[in-house]
């Protein structure tokens, strides 16, 4: 694994490799707003795997994560959309310390949900650890959802962890699910991890990720969101409803594994197996 460094402030964590001016990665938590990773770059530097506000999707914010029915209310588009007043708020702590150690940093992002008037309705922690390899990196999640009152998840098309990588019609790209479903096919279906590649503004040749959905979570394998811009999101809300009482938690844990080049099944099916095995 390759040294690391960090630059942290209250609202925003940037990594990089010794000696780069562009970052691996930045982290950042806006006051008042939904946290959100953008710029993710691609292992050897060349191009961002993330975009953030494309125009087909303006509440889109790179790797984030949302939900669109807690007891009515949305997670999702944060009064962007005309139902706008229904929608909750997110409110994100300042930045705790970083963990560094050698080729690995760690950290925790820790947010309350609001519903609309401010009631707490959730408290979320992310705790992210990204791994690099050089030719390829590791990021992880363990994603906890509290519930400070008794909840209802309902069921809907999409919702949870998602990516929105730099996707153009002109250029396309591939997605693959662990089923050997490509996009359309790959849209609400179960699935062990899916996998995206594509050409990136400002590089040549194709790189990508794959996003691994852990054996032990709830639900697994969960259907999953692949939207006509290759926006994935494994969904656990597609498959039905579910709840929390009050002082409950739930735990997801995922990890995104960053390549350069096509996808290649194998690499992504290996990379699952010693993710399912930790």
């Amino acid at each position: 694994m390759r040294i690391l460094q960090a630059e942290s402030a209250p609202e925003r964590l940037a990594i990089h490799r010794p000696g780069s001016s562009a970052p691996l990665l930045v982290q950042h938590t806006p006051a008042h707003r939904r946290p959100f990773i953008h710029p993710l770059a691609a292992p050897d530097g060349q191009g961002e795997l993330t975009e953030d506000m494309p125009a087909h999707h303006p509440w889109q914010r790179g790797l984030y994560v949302g939900l669109n029915d807690l007891d009515g209310v949305g997670f999702w588009k944060e009064g962007t959309s005309a139902a706008g007043e229904s929608d909750g708020t997110f409110h994100p702590m300042p930045l705790r310390a970083l963990v560094l150690e050698g080729g690995q940093v760690s950290w925790e992002v820790h947010t309350q949900w609001q519903a609309p008037g401010g009631t707490p309705v959730l408290n979320e922690t992310q705790a992210w650890r990204l791994r690099d390899g050089g030719t390829y990196c590791e990021l992880e999640l363990d994603w906890t959802l509290q519930a400070l009152r008794a909840t209802r998840f309902g069921q809907y098309a999409y919702g949870g962890l998602f990516l929105r990588m730099p996707y153009r019609e002109a250029t396309g790209g591939r997605a693959l699910s662990s089923e050997g479903l490509g996009q359309a096919q790959a849209e609400g279906q179960p699935a062990r991890w899916v996998a995206l590649s594509m050409l990136l503004p400002g590089r040549q040749g194709e790189a990508g990720l794959a996003m691994l959905d852990h054996p032990g979570n709830p639900g697994h394998p969960v259907p999953w969101r692949v939207d006509h811009q290759l926006g994935i999101a494994p969904s656990r809300c597609v498959a039905g409803a579910w709840n929390l009482r009050e002082g409950e938690d739930s735990t997801s844990r995922y990890r995104l594994y960053l390549f350069c080049g096509p996808i290649v099944p194998e690499a992504v099916e290996a990379q699952w197996c010693a993710f399912a095995a930790t």
